[in-house]
């Protein structure tokens, strides 16, 4: 009995098993991108140059500002 489960579960582990790698990958790329700090503040720079472009108004500006900041803080 347990070998014909195992001959059914084999086509599925494979998809599983790329499934989770490509989860795991995706997973770490958000993670360097919430808490790397150089990534945030080359975000803290676009944020800058579109406030000086006048992109984004003083307060869109303060607001996501603060936010960036505060990750960067949570960081260090």
């Amino acid at each position: 009995m347990f070998l014909i489960d195992d001959l059914l579960l084999v086509p599925f582990t494979g998809p599983l098993n790329g499934l989770v790698y490509l989860a795991e990958k995706i997973n770490e790329v958000v993670d360097k991108e919430l808490n790397d700090g150089g990534v945030l503040k080359e975000k803290l720079m676009e944020l800058q140059m579109k406030f000086e472009m006048d992109e984004i108004d003083e307060e869109e500006f303060t607001r996501k500002e603060e936010e960036i900041l505060e990750r960067l803080r949570n960081i260090k």
